[in-house]
C-alpha cells in the first residue's frame, strides 16, 4: 500500500508522467540494447525478498520541487511500496529536512534511486534559483522563464519555475508568436511583421524591439505585448512612458541577481530569465537506506 499524507497532486498539461517514468527508467536499464534490460548490481547482490526503508532529506536549503515524480518511480518498479511525502511542492526547507519516507523491495529502491534523484535534484535547484529572483524583484513586475529548456524536459521544467514563484511565459512555438529580430529581418520592418501575424489570425503577438523608434510602429500594427530587449534601466522606463499602459512590457537579456532589481523597478510589467532553466545547480538531495 502507498500513502501520501499531503496533496501531491501535479499540475503540468501535457506531460505523461508514465510515459515519462517508464522512459526514464528504461534508459538506465539499457532496455533494447544487448545485454540489457537490468539492473545487473542489483539482481547480482540484493535478494529478491530484500528489504529496505529509505529517507529522502536536503542537504540544502531550497524550495522543493518534484517528490510526486520521484514517487512514480519508486511505484512503477514496487507497486506495494509506503511512501510518506512529508512537505508540500513550493516548500521553503532548511538544511537537514526530511522530505520524504519510503518502504519496499530493495531492488527497487535501488533500481530507481538515480532516476528519482535526478529529477527532484533538478527541478529542486531550478524552484530554489527561481525563488532568489523572485526575492530580488523586491515586489516589482513579474517573472517570467523562456523557452530555454532542455530537450524533453520543458514541462517539468517549467512546472519548476512556477512553484519557484514565476510564471510561465509561452510553452513552445504554437501558443504565441514571437517576432524576433530575424523574422524583422526577412519581412523588412518591426510593423510589416506584426501585420503579418494579425492577418494570418494569429491571437497573441509578441514583438521583440531594441530600440524606442520601433515600439509605436509595432503597436500601430496590432502587437499585443512588447518584449524589450537588452535596454538598460533608463531605457526601460523611457519605453514604459511611450507605451502607457496600452499593452503588458517584458524586460530581456542582460538580467542576472546583480541587475534584476533595477530592471524590475523600471516599471515594466515582466522580466523574462532564461537561466531559471538554464543555469540552476542542482540541489542537494539524498537519500539513506536501512536493511529491514
Amino acid at each position: 500500500m502507498t500513502t501520501d499524507t499531503l496533496h501531491t497532486t501535479l499540475d503540468i498539461p501535457g506531460f505523461d508522467l508514465e510515459a515519462f517514468v517508464a522512459s526514464t527508467l528504461e534508459e538506465d536499464l539499457g532496455v533494447g540494447l544487448a545485454g540489457g534490460g537490468r539492473d545487473v548490481t542489483a539482481l547480482s547482490v540484493i535478494g529478491a525478498d530484500d528489504r529496505f526503508s529509505g529517507v529522502m532529506e536536503s542537504r540544502d536549503a531550497v524550495v522543493v520541487a518534484g517528490l510526486p515524480i520521484a514517487a512514480a518511480f519508486f511505484r512503477h518498479l514496487d507497486p506495494a511500496m509506503d511512501i510518506e511525502i512529508l512537505v508540500e511542492e513550493g516548500a521553503v526547507v532548511e538544511p537537514g529536512t526530511a522530505l520524504m519516507r519510503l518502504s519496499g523491495l530493495a531492488r527497487a529502491m535501488l533500481t530507481a534511486e538515480r532516476s528519482a534523484l535526478n529529477t527532484v535534484q533538478h527541478l529542486t535547484g531550478i524552484a530554489t534559483m527561481t525563488r532568489i529572483y523572485v526575492e530580488a524583484m523586491e515586489g516589482h513586475a513579474t517573472l517570467l522563464d523562456t523557452r530555454k529548456t532542455i530537450p524533453g524536459l520543458r514541462h517539468l521544467e517549467k512546472y519548476a519555475t512556477r512553484t519557484g514563484g514565476a510564471r510561465n511565459h509561452r510553452m513552445g512555438l504554437w501558443d504565441a508568436a514571437m517576432i524576433k529580430d530575424n523574422h524583422v529581418l526577412v519581412a523588412g520592418s518591426v510593423e510589416e511583421a506584426v501585420r503579418r501575424a494579425r492577418e494570418a489570425g494569429v491571437p497573441q503577438i509578441i514583438c521583440e524591439v531594441d530600440r524606442l523608434d520601433q515600439i509605436e510602429p509595432a503597436l500601430a500594427a496590432g502587437a499585443h505585448h512588447l518584449l524589450l530587449d537588452n535596454m538598460g534601466p533608463e531605457t526601460l522606463r523611457a519605453a514604459v512612458g511611450i507605451v502607457a499602459g496600452r499593452v503588458p512590457t517584458e524586460a530581456s537579456g542582460g538580467v542576472n541577481l546583480s541587475t534584476i532589481g533595477a530592471i524590475a523597478a523600471s516599471g515594466v510589467t515582466y522580466v523574462s530569465v532564461g537561466r531559471l532553466t538554464q543555469s540552476a545547480p542542482a540541489a542537494d538531495i539524498g537519500l539513506d537506506f536501512t536493511p529491514l
